[in-house]
């Protein structure tokens, strides 16, 4: 059965959540002008390293890459998968402890931060437990009760642009390539497309209708910087550690039931990272098993998830989250650069095998 509608609500949901928080002050931090040249440079590289992973997978129909890994041996296990497994359990980790951050700035701020992450995990990992199926039926459910909402938000939030805040638009010097802060904007470009190798067989999809999850996903990358600059300048909106969250808080909408348009958004996105979560967790377990198979799925759900939360606890403070994520960086860049050339070689290499 083709369920490439709750695959594409997917890919648009969790790079939503990635996208909406950190995202914006990483790419406004890169440089002083031009900030559409390093948006443009990361959905460039997110759409190429995409299509040649689908490309890799649609050599391997009804497979996932832990059974293309596996038919090639024990060293592609070896140097792709337990990469790909750290990598997980890293940006589970970030996600966990940034976000409930978030929370605690935003909302929560006289709740304990040890009871913020582990809400942001309990209901994770009751997904993950339940397997992908409940996960992307989830996802289909909300993206029909935020979606509509977070699009209208989206549209009235050009309320209090100023359009001269656009210029200038060319900027000659490229070295935001090498500084940290567009780095880690990579976070949200290069973990969330994995889970298309990960789901199949249990959820088909076609690939081709993937343009449609880009067509999406795109605008969200370029508003999400735009809507802060165009609001506050550069130089004010670079002091910000989440401008678009403070640019969506100039809204006045008196005519709406939300006194704050802000809040309602904020909890879509903490929902959509939630699905991100629980989708890295499933596919973290699913690792394990297939190197374990002796243990059953849901007590490797719970041994992460508690071993995740422990890791979490022991991160004292944001500048250490910040420190985590140019640590990431190795692992990301790697699970980026090689996952998707790997299949996209060994599905060249059994096609000539084949003939």
């Amino acid at each position: 059965m083709d369920r490439s509608v709750q695959v594409v609500m997917m890919y648009i949901l969790t790079h939503l959540g990635l996208i909406f928080f950190l995202y914006p002050s990483n790419i406004i931090e890169s440089t002083d002008q031009g900030h559409w040249i390093p948006i443009s440079l990361g959905i460039v590289i997110h759409i190429i390293f995409v299509l040649v992973y689908l490309k890799g997978l649609s050599f391997f129909p009804r497979r996932n890459i832990i059974m293309i890994y596996s038919s090639f041996g024990k060293v592609y296990l070896i140097l792709f998968l337990l990469p790909i497994f750290l990598y997980f359990i890293s940006a589970v980790t970030i996600t966990v402890r940034a976000y409930s951050e978030i929370l605690t700035i935003i909302f929560l701020a006289n709740t304990p931060l040890w009871a913020v992450m582990a809400l942001l995990l309990f209901i994770p990992f009751f997904l993950a437990i339940q397997g992908v199926q409940a996960i992307f039926r989830t996802g289909i459910l909300v993206s029909f009760l935020f979606l509509p909402f977070l699009v209208f938000i989206l549209i009235v939030s050009f309320q209090n642009v100023d359009a001269s805040y656009i210029y200038p638009l060319w900027n000659n010097d490229f070295s935001f390539m090498t500084k940290q802060s567009y780095i880690n904007s990579f976070f949200a470009i290069s973990g969330g497309f994995l889970f298309l190798g990960f789901i199949q067989p249990e959820i088909s999809y076609k690939h081709k209708k993937i343009v449609i999850a880009f067509a999406a996903v795109v605008p969200a990358f370029i508003l999400s910087v735009y809507i802060p600059l165009l609001t506050f300048g550069k130089a004010t909106a670079e002091t910000f550690l989440f401008p678009f969250v403070l640019a969506l808080d100039t809204i006045t909408l008196s005519w709406i039931m939300f006194d704050r348009a802000t809040v309602f958004f904020l909890l879509s996105l903490i929902t959509f990272i939630m699905l991100f979560i629980s989708l890295v967790l499933w596919k973290a377990s699913i690792i394990i098993h297939h190197s374990l198979p002796s243990i059953k799925p849901v007590y490797i759900v719970v041994s992460l998830t508690f071993v995740i939360y422990i890791a979490c606890l022991l991160i004292p403070n944001w500048q250490q989250v910040q420190m985590l994520f140019k640590w990431n960086s190795v692992l990301r860049f790697y699970v980026l650069l090689t996952v998707p050339l790997s299949i996209y070689f060994l599905g060249h290499l059994s096609k000539k095998k084949v003939y």
